[in-house]
């Protein structure tokens, strides 16, 4: 299988989308739809989440096997260290590499409960994702990604410590980074430069999530870290009870930003679809003006 790094290219912005498993049958019908309908855009690659305490794997793995079978598309497996041994961890990454799957987001992950709870390493498992970047090429020939945070990670104590803990992971052998989501590009601009600064010059991807629902960005955003603007968050509110006007405030907003991002020399757009096509076919045409 090809990996992402032979696709990435200082002179052709990547473009990629994001998936969740998910936990019903409308739930995996929406999915697959969105599938087919982003499949059309050549997506650079997909990925596929991990649910906390690797609670999705099974799933994470059918979804990602049947991307790799069925559909024209380059998946990358996601994978956490949360609630496994080195040993389960390990099984994963042969599971992925016997279906051929060789490309995989090494994240340390959140405890069960997001990140108000303290994070706790398994008996037995791994702690930071170093040192799952590290295992998975004891397993084989694989790309590895890994997590960003343009304002810094909540356990952090400051955005450069961050940047270095970045650093250390893509030094570690990890061959780029796709970023959490954020609304401001000079955040994003300010993150590479600590992160080159810490002897990294390894791509960091923006990860760009379009605002469809208020409520669901403000809870995000909460348990991210990121910073929802006011600015942004009152003109949502004031039409809060018309989905429409939300999304298209959500697009515009977004466009706006990849704009920035990629005028900017960002090497590419990671978007989160939330499992949704529409918004990211939007923002895609509005960036790329005359082709459907």
């Amino acid at each position: 299988m090809t990996l992402i790094t032979d696709l990435l290219r200082p002179d052709q912005p990547s473009f990629s989308f994001e998936f969740f498993p998910p936990k019903t049958d409308q739930g995996e019908a929406n999915l697959w739809a969105a599938i087919a309908e982003l499949e059309r855009y050549n997506p650079t690659f997909v990925s596929v989440t991990y649910g906390a305490g690797g609670s999705t794997r099974d799933r994470t793995l059918r979804i990602v096997q049947r991307i790799a079978a069925e559909t024209s598309m380059l998946p990358m497996a996601h994978l956490t260290c949360v609630s496994a041994t080195v040993e389960e961890v390990t099984a994963v990454i042969d599971e992925l590499a016997d279906a051929g799957v060789r490309n995989i987001m090494a994240l340390r992950g959140d405890m069960p409960g997001g990140f108000d709870v303290r994070w706790e390493a398994t008996e037995g498992g791994l702690s930071h994702a170093d040192d799952l970047v590290r295992l998975i090429h004891t397993r084989g020939d694989f790309c590895v990604g890994v997590a960003s945070f343009p304002e810094g990670h909540p356990e952090s104590p400051d955005r450069d410590t961050d940047a270095r803990h970045l650093a250390g992971k893509l030094n570690a052998g990890a061959a780029f980074a796709t970023t959490n989501l954020f609304f401001d590009a000079e955040d994003y601009f300010s993150h590479v430069e600590m992160v080159r600064a810490h002897g990294s010059d390894a791509p960091i991807i923006p990860g760009i999530m379009p605002v469809t629902n208020v409520a669901q960005i403000e809870r995000m955003t909460a348990m991210s870290g990121a910073t929802f603007p006011s600015r942004l968050a009152e003109r949502l509110r004031a039409v809060a009870d018309d989905p429409d006007k939300v999304a298209a405030i959500g697009v515009e907003v977004a466009t706006d930003l990849c704009q920035d991002l990629l005028d900017g020399g960002a090497p590419g757009i990671h978007f989160y679809t939330l499992n949704r096509s529409t918004a990211t076919r939007e923002i895609w045409a509005n960036l790329h003006p005359g082709h459907s």
